[in-house]
């Protein structure tokens, strides 16, 4: 068995990947809106054009759907995503799990990823690889997880050992983290103001019970809330900031929310819902396994294999940090986001996103209605 696994993942491990930064959440269906579980990943990541693909199912394998790396031509990382089984998986880089255990061969969480989703159909499964997999694996991540029983967790995965956190053993339904494991070692790794930015910003929805996919691409990814200095810069009326500590920062590639179905529905009811590349510059599209269930553009199509909404989505980030030389990089242009005039990206995306969410929705009743059917047919 242990060959077989090693074997089989060597062959999907055949490209190094630096790993990613982000803040993330798992939400139990108990505090959302519609009762349905959230798994939400804020990308942040030096590869800056990322895209989206359907993996058709083969060998045994199954079918799934994922972000990609667009140099990545062979598809080999996926940075979350979920399959035809509705098992979702996303991760988030660590900094405090491994310390200097010698092992040479990392990044290679996409890779782990991408076999997971081929593989597995619940959280137990994934528990199940980790366990199996030939160490070192070659992983410093947080792996956060959901499947259709309506269960999710984080493992908190260094090369030799992980520490599973479960989303049942949760007080208040929710789980959070950013760059650095709470099995780690204590006050390293990266993202503390962060996850508390995230907490606060989450904090009235998980007392409404009110949380939807929405929360996560339209407030949190589009929020430049700094907990640390206890201000809100987002209609501040500033020109300019300095981009520090905020969750959507100037390397987001992605905001993208996978939500769930209850016990009982169709696994192919589960849905992505994407805004690609600098989320604050972002449309939203919504994703599903199936041939009709990836956008066009969502996909890799130019001759660079970019996505064309993501390439639309960074010329408008230019204009957000246009500063090149020195460490102008550092500094954001508030008002091309948020302005008086109500022309900034972020308040004229807004309708759109919110027409873009209710035509999901109805898209997802109108395949309800069709498995239905089918259901009731056999």
């Amino acid at each position: 068995m242990r060959k077989r696994l090693l074997m089989a993942l060597v062959a999907v491990m055949g490209m190094i990947v630096v790993a990613d930064a982000c803040t993330s959440a798992i939400v139990s269906g108990q505090l959302t809106a519609n009762g349905r579980p959230l798994m939400w990943k804020n990308r942040d990541t030096n590869d800056l054009n990322n895209r989206v693909e359907r993996i058709l199912a083969h060998d045994g394998l199954m079918e799934f759907v994922a972000l990609f790396d667009a140099r990545d031509l062979q598809d080999t990382a996926a940075w979350m995503g979920f399959n035809e089984a509705g098992f979702a998986i996303m991760n988030t880089a660590s900094y405090n799990l491994n310390g200097n255990d010698g092992v040479k061969n990392m990044d290679r969480e996409g890779e782990l990823m991408r076999y997971a989703l081929e593989r597995c159909k619940t959280v137990d499964d994934f528990e199940d690889l980790l366990k199996a997999l030939p160490k070192p694996l070659g992983v410093e991540a947080n792996f956060g997880v959901i499947d259709v029983l309506g269960n999710g967790a984080y493992f908190e995965t260094g090369n030799f050992r992980y520490v599973k956190y479960d989303l049942a053993d949760a007080p208040d339904g929710i789980l959070v983290r950013t760059n650095y494991s709470y099995s780690g070692v204590k006050d390293k790794g990266m993202g503390y103001v962060r996850e508390k930015n995230e907490k606060n910003l989450l904090a009235p929805h998980v007392a409404a019970q009110d949380i939807t996919p929405a929360v996560f691409t339209e407030e949190l990814s589009r929020t430049f809330y700094n907990s640390q200095l206890g201000k809100d810069f987002t209609r501040s009326g500033d020109t300019w900031i300095v981009d520090q500590d905020f969750i959507p920062r100037r390397i987001s590639s992605a905001s993208v929310v996978i939500e769930g179905i209850i016990p009982g529905e169709n696994p192919r009811l589960t849905t992505m819902w994407i805004a690609l590349g600098y989320p604050p510059c972002a449309e939203v599209f919504p994703v599903w396994v199936g041939e009709d269930g990836v956008a066009p553009e969502l996909t890799g199509t130019t001759p660079e294999n970019h996505s064309v909404q993501c390439d639309k989505v960074n010329k408008r980030k230019e204009e957000v940090f246009p500063v090149v030389r020195g460490n102008g990089k550092q500094y954001l242009n508030l008002s091309k986001l948020y302005n008086n005039e109500g022309t900034g990206y972020c308040q004229t995306l807004a309708l759109k996103n919110r027409k873009a969410y209710q035509r999901g929705y109805e898209e997802i009743e109108r395949r309800r209605a069709i498995f239905s059917k089918k259901k009731g047919r056999k």
